[in-house]
C-alpha cells in the first residue's frame, strides 16, 4: 500500500511546482553529468551582526573567482582549468572535474553588499556579510 500526502484543498500553483520539481528531477537523473564542471559545496551561518558564508574551491586561484554581492543574494563564479599531461603510455583517466561554475546563494537577510570582507586561504572562500538595520528594526528609547 502506497502512503499519499493528504491535500484538503486542490491548489493549482501548488501542483504545477509539485509537476515542475518532478520533472527536473527526472531529466537530472537521466542527463549523464551536469553542464557546469561543479557546483562547489557551501556553509551559511548567521549571527546578530553578520551573515557568514563559506565555499569549498579546492585547487583554484583566486584569480580565476569572481564575487558578486547584491542586498539579498551572492553570486560565485568560476573556472577550474584543466592541466593536460601527454601520457605516452597509454589511457589517462580522470575524476576531477574541470569547467566553469556558479553558485547563487539566497541570504535570509538583508546585506549591506559595499562592506563584504572576503578571504580565499586553502581552499575556502569566506565572505563576511554585515547585515543591513533598518530603521524599523532599531530600538529607539523615548523619553517621559
Amino acid at each position: 500500500m502506497a502512503l499519499v500526502r493528504y491535500r484538503p484543498l486542490f491548489d493549482l500553483a501548488t501542483e504545477f511546482r509539485s509537476l515542475n520539481d518532478e520533472l527536473n528531477r527526472l531529466f537530472h537523473e537521466a542527463s549523464p553529468l551536469p553542464e557546469v564542471g561543479f557546483v562547489p559545496a557551501a556553509e551559511l551561518s548567521e549571527t546578530d551582526e553578520k551573515i557568514e558564508v563559506r565555499l569549498e574551491l579546492p585547487g583554484m586561484n583566486k584569480e580565476d573567482l569572481t564575487v558578486e554581492v547584491t542586498a539579498d543574494s551572492v553570486r560565485v563564479s568560476g573556472e577550474r582549468k584543466s592541466e593536460t599531461h601527454s601520457e605516452s603510455l597509454g589511457v589517462k583517466r580522470s575524476e576531477f572535474r574541470y569547467g566553469s561554475f556558479e553558485r547563487i546563494i539566497t541570504l535570509p537577510k538583508e546585506v549591506v553588499n559595499t562592506e563584504v570582507q572576503a578571504d580565499y586561504t586553502n581552499g575556502i572562500l569566506t565572505l563576511n556579510l554585515p547585515k543591513r538595520i533598518h530603521e524599523s528594526q532599531k530600538v529607539h528609547k523615548v523619553q517621559l
